[in-house]
């Protein structure tokens, strides 16, 4: 049986494998930005898309995606209302919820209303989440690099930027 200590070496080395700590703070920052996305479900994707498309440590984005799973529910309704100022929709503001208490017909008889109001929500969500992503990762990324090169497992990362 392996002890805690051998289980969190093996770890450490799995996720800075081929990142020097440069590289390992953007993929540990845009995983959890990306985990904030007001949108349930679409960040381990985007995650794992962006994780190959540069050429990112997989399991250390995902294990940071996750990690934001708590932030991006406290998230949504602020960014909702942030995207609500900077884009104002026309007609009713926000969703009428007591509709989804009527029958399932009567529910599908207003959903193409539903749809488009829910989805315009999401974009305006989304908007907010974008303008605000964009600063942290610039921010936060060279922070975290700072600290990451204190880390002596991480610091013996081989591989350059």
């Amino acid at each position: 049986m392996q002890t805690i200590e051998n289980i969190r070496r093996k770890a450490a080395v799995y996720l800075r494998q081929g990142s020097s700590p440069r590289r390992l703070a953007l993929t540990l920052v845009l995983g959890f930005v990306v985990g904030c996305i007001p949108v349930v479900g679409l960040p381990t994707a985007v995650c794992g898309v962006i994780a190959l498309t540069f050429r990112l440590n997989q399991p250390a984005i995902q294990v940071a995606n996750y990690l934001a799973m708590p932030f991006q529910m406290a998230l949504i309704v602020p960014l909702l209302r942030l995207g609500g100022r900077l884009i104002p929709m026309a007609g009713p503001k926000g969703l009428d919820w007591s509709s989804l208490s009527h029958s399932p017909a009567q529910i599908l008889a207003h959903s193409p209303q539903f749809v488009l109001q829910f989805g315009g929500m999401a974009s305006q969500a989304m908007l907010a989440w974008l303008l605000l992503a964009l600063p942290v990762v610039v921010l936060v990324t060279p922070a975290l690099a700072a600290l990451l090169r204190r880390v002596p497992v991480v610091a013996a990362a081989e591989s350059g930027d």
